[in-house]
């Protein structure tokens, strides 16, 4: 009973937000390592653009994880007069990781590495939109203790992890991270070198979730999803 009440309250106060005109964010996943974010008040990021299509939308930011070739097509984006575009040196000093805030969304940097990424020349993303939504942008990257010291403790709502299982961690070790991020949904990206989705490497992915910690959430190129605040949902 105490479910159902909560799930119409949550439908309630959905139909309330669309019936004032209230627009969601929205996050489009392009394929590979790429998506595009639009923030509820129509702020556009590009997080890694190489793959896909969906670039014709003009940005305001563009974020660039490292510099590997399947990463940094910033080319590819079509920019407002003013788009600011970040990489990951710009984010890194003397060791440190810095962040950015502009027009109401946080731009914060987290390590990234693993044998085939350098950390000094990688770095994640934890992007606070306007309206507190936490979106986990993993990079490519393997398990760092980051992500149980620091990631687990930020009440993250969702976290995009790479899980091809040869430049990066394979699908069960990136579950066991998300296990330990604990965000509300965790979206497996990244999935094959050379392919736009795996939806084998993403299934495996799902099998390995503990829905106790954290849910899965696939999706494939081409596909967009609203994005919601955790606490929302719960």
């Amino acid at each position: 009973m105490r479910k159902l009440i909560l799930v119409l309250v949550c439908l309630f106060l959905t139909g309330t937000v669309f019936s004032q005109g209230v627009s969601m964010a929205r996050l489009l996943y392009q394929g590979h390592g790429s998506y595009r974010i639009v923030s509820a008040e129509g702020l556009v990021i590009y997080i890694d653009p190489y793959a896909g299509d969906g670039y014709k939308m003009p940005a305001d930011f563009v974020l660039v994880t490292h510099e590997h070739p399947d990463h940094n097509k910033v080319e590819l984006v079509t920019k407002k007069k003013d788009c600011l575009v970040f990489h990951a040196k710009n984010f890194m000093s003397s060791g440190k990781y810095g962040e950015a805030r502009f027009h109401g969304i946080r731009i914060r940097a987290v390590p990234a590495y693993n044998k085939n990424h350098s950390q000094s020349e990688c770095v994640g993303f934890v992007i606070t939109l306007e309206n507190g939504i936490k979106i986990y942008c993993a990079g490519d990257t393997s398990y760092t203790d980051y992500m149980q010291e620091e990631l687990a403790y930020m009440n993250i709502d969702y976290a995009l992890l790479p899980c091809d299982g040869i430049y990066n961690m394979d699908a069960k070790e990136a579950a066991r991270c998300a296990n330990i991020i604990g965000a509300k949904h965790s979206i497996p990206i990244h999935t094959k070198p050379g392919a736009l989705f795996s939806p084998e490497v993403a299934q495996q992915f799902a099998i390995e979730i503990d829905m106790k910690k954290t849910d899965y959430l696939i999706l494939k190129p081409t596909e967009e999803t609203n994005l919601l605040q955790a606490n929302l949902q719960n």
